[in-house]
């Protein structure tokens, strides 16, 4: 029985996510969430990656968007909006009630992870969802402008300023998902999904012992690139890369994982830029437009993963 910890961002990683929860059962995969992105707004607590992927495992995402709640109404937003209220960051009717009841449980001193355990079980899910730490930790963007919250540069200015850095608030003092931690111990493999290198998956790697806990797994890691042909095939991971002056190459995705990486996958597009990458390299089809492409992906990671294990 293989053992498996995805790391995972959220709408491009969720698609691979997907795929290998119809592949792998609750005792052989798990997925460690970024958090990084959560913040309060309207007195909530909001986990964007985190509700991402649980709509997305329990089949409620949004087809259309990757994000949010399929049949969603607006009712509550556009009632906030005629009040003067913050209406920038798009609370749906039903997803509402999830935010709603996360900040009661963590009001009553429920972990996050205790949380995210309870939300996704009543929502069908029997795999787990391990946000990355139960501290908070905080992204914020450095721009051209000053600093932004993440949900302000990402949702509220749609991602225009310039990019000059980043910053994890809270990470140096956060402790890792002691779960998260004790699946690596056994596991076979650690995928990164096609997820922002920048905002989804270097704010775990800020944790301290994260990062280290990876470097001394055994388990071969293995990362996704989410750049295909020079551009991102969902969010502002292309347009980040050429601000901070980088080349926004599959295989600088590879570069700035370094030596965390055993294993790099690519795109099919993007073939001639195997050779630059410093560890073994798997070129495939990466787009996931269809379920079975979710599916088929994630089968071809883990012969991957398989193959570098041996």
């Amino acid at each position: 029985m293989p053992r498996i910890l995805a790391i995972t961002g959220g709408v491009g990683g969720a698609k691979l996510a997907l795929g290998l929860s119809r592949l792998l059962g609750p005792d052989e995969v798990a997925f460690a969430v970024n958090t990084g992105d959560d913040f309060e707004h309207l007195g909530l607590e909001i986990c964007p990656d985190l509700d991402t992927l649980i709509y997305t495992l329990s089949g409620l995402a949004n087809p259309d968007t990757g994000w949010g709640r399929r049949d969603e109404t607006w009712g509550f937003l556009d009632t906030l909006d005629t009040l003067g209220g913050e209406a920038w960051f798009r609370l749906g009717d039903h997803d509402l009630a999830l935010h709603v009841r996360r900040t009661e449980m963590l009001r009553d001193g429920a972990t996050r992870t205790a949380a995210a355990a309870e939300i996704a079980g009543r929502l069908g899910i029997a795999h787990r969802l391990l946000p990355m730490s139960d501290d908070p930790v905080r992204t914020l963007v450095h721009t051209a402008g000053g600093p932004l919250a993440f949900q302000h540069y990402f949702v509220r200015d749609r991602c225009e300023p310039a990019v000059t850095g980043f910053e994890f608030r809270g990470a140096d003092r956060a402790r890792p998902n002691p779960a998260i931690v004790d699946w690596l111990e056994g596991a076979d493999g650690v995928v990164i999904c096609p997820s922002n290198p920048f905002v989804s998956v270097d704010p775990m790697l800020s944790i301290p012992g994260l990062r280290q806990a990876l470097m001394d797994s055994p388990a071969p890691v293995v990362a996704v690139s989410p750049i295909v042909g020079g551009a991102a095939l969902k969010g502002p991971a292309a347009k980040m890369m050429a601000e901070l002056e980088l080349p926004a190459r599959a295989d600088q995705v590879a570069r700035h994982y370094g030596e965390l990486l055993d294993g790099f996958v690519m795109d099919q597009q993007d073939a001639d830029l195997a050779g630059g990458v410093a560890v073994e390299t798997l070129v495939t089809q990466t787009v996931m437009r269809t379920l079975e492409d979710r599916v088929a992906l994630a089968e071809a990671v883990l012969a991957f993963c398989d193959r570098l294990k041996r």
